[in-house]
């Protein structure tokens, strides 16, 4: 079983008395169903009761007209009406809620009823929600789940999590690492940007180490991507995989923001153009957003430009695999002639999101792009965060005229690079760039008490 870092999460809310459903939001193929199954049959044993609304509606179809509490106990006693106990000893796991929209608003009824525990997973929650008149906010946490991250990759391969924990002591101590130790973290980041995260890929790696077993999953799991767009946008589909597709050449560029008019080659379209099928690409988990900051103030929400941005796929390996099919040697070996500037940037944004950061990327005209922002919340400033995949990674103008900006609101800016050293020059400091692990949006507390 792969480690998963929301499991803890999960569990706590399964053993709370919480007033509010839980509901885990994602991609597909990253792994929900798994682990709120795993967690369920553990903290219920026998009462544990799974319905899928995908195998449903392409089956039997029971829960596509229900409406009421009261047609769902009964459909729900037709097939495990033995498991159905009460509260304190049934969970009920409603797998692929988008699929019935209905169920998103009964959420509030059954909560209020109470009668069982509920968690719920979706794909493609951000689309429905935008669709449904009577949205239950206070009756349903909806909680963002990714592929794994570096951190969990690494625990995948071995690593304890005492071992991530003096990894990070370090990473606070700017502790710079033995040569063996930093060449077997890059090695496995060099590895992470081929395998990527999501769990059958990274399962088929540990099994097997086949690059071509591996990207045959992730092939698969592409055209998935692209049969739910089908699905659920059935009007806009053909924009949306044509941007989805379009994602992979602009991270070769050296300014990677969306531009409206090489989408579909069209000169005169704009951003507002493709709002839904951006919005799409977002809310399924696809894509990772990025937006624009040209003036940053703190918070950085409230300088955010919402008409440029950058798209990131949602996993590094499948873009690895587009953009090198089976071929590792260029990111194993550092092939000279080579950019690998795009593999690291997605790593990087997707790490940076499964540490609940919001990202924004700074985009000035005179001054150049720095490729990302967070919001650093312990000193009431903004972090410029500039990832390098090359040697030259004291190169960086941009960030250079963004921290000497003293209108500005910014302490200190980070480089994240292959280098072992960690040093401070100035206000920057410069990191390997496996501790963007580490890059957590509150560092001085778990738990913050008034």
């Amino acid at each position: 079983m792969l480690f998963r870092k929301i499991e803890r999460f999960i569990r706590e809310y399964l053993t709370s008395d919480s007033n509010k459903i839980l509901v885990i939001d994602g991609a597909r193929q990253i792994g929900k169903s798994y682990i709120i199954r795993e967690v369920g049959k553990d903290l219920y044993k026998e009462n544990y009761i799974e319905i899928n609304f995908v195998e449903d509606k392409q089956g039997p179809q029971l829960f596509k007209n229900i409406n009421t509490i009261e047609d769902f106990y009964f459909t729900l006693s037709t097939i495990a009406g033995e498991k159905m106990k009460g509260k304190e000893n049934t969970l009920v796991f409603i797998d692929e809620i988008q699929v019935y929209p209905q169920f998103i608003t009964l959420l509030k009824f059954l909560k209020q009823d109470n009668k069982y525990t509920y968690i719920a997973s979706g794909s493609l929650l951000g689309v429905t929600l935008s669709n449904i008149g009577s949205i239950p906010i206070g009756s349903m946490e909806i909680k963002r789940m990714y592929q794994l991250d570096f951190e969990e990759f690494l625990i995948a391969n071995g690593f304890s999590q005492e071992a991530i924990k003096i990894l990070e002591n370090k990473f606070l101590a700017r502790e710079t690492l033995d040569e063996a130790m930093h060449d077997k973290l890059l090695d496995l980041f060099k590895k992470y940007l081929i395998v990527g995260g999501l769990p059958d890929a990274v399962n088929e790696f540990l099994k097997t180490r086949n690059v071509v077993a591996i990207r045959k999953i992730q092939e698969d799991i592409k055209t998935f991507y692209g049969e739910d767009a089908s699905q659920y946008d059935i009007e806009n589909k053909l924009k949306i995989k044509r941007i989805y597709d379009y994602i992979p050449s602009v991270m070769q560029n050296t300014k990677k923001r969306i531009v409206a008019k090489d989408i579909e080659g069209i000169v005169g379209k704009r951003f507002a153009n493709y709002v839904n099928e951006f919005d799409y690409l977002i809310s399924s988990g696809i894509a990772l957003e990025v937006k624009a900051i040209s003036n940053p103030v703190f918070p950085l929400i409230q300088s955010a430009d919402k008409n440029l941005l950058k798209l990131y796929m949602n996993d590094v390996g499948l873009l690895s695999g587009i953009l090198y099919n089976n071929n590792a040697k260029p990111i194993l070996e550092d092939v000279r002639s080579v950019n690998l500037g795009a593999l690291y940037e997605t790593a990087v944004a997707g790490q940076l999101k499964a540490l609940d950061h919001k990202l924004f990327y700074y985009d000035n005209r005179n001054n150049g792009e720095v490729d990302f922002m967070i919001d650093d919340y312990d000193n009431l400033a903004v972090l410029p965060v500039e990832v390098k995949s090359g040697r030259d990674y004291t190169t960086h103008s941009a960030l250079n005229h963004f921290i000497t900006n003293d209108n500005y609101p910014v302490k200190a800016g980070y480089v994240l690079s292959n280098e072992r050293e960690i040093k401070t020059v100035g206000k920057i400091t410069y990191f390997p760039i496996y501790f963007v692990m580490f890059l957590k949006p509150i560092s001085s507390a778990d738990e913050v008490l008034i």
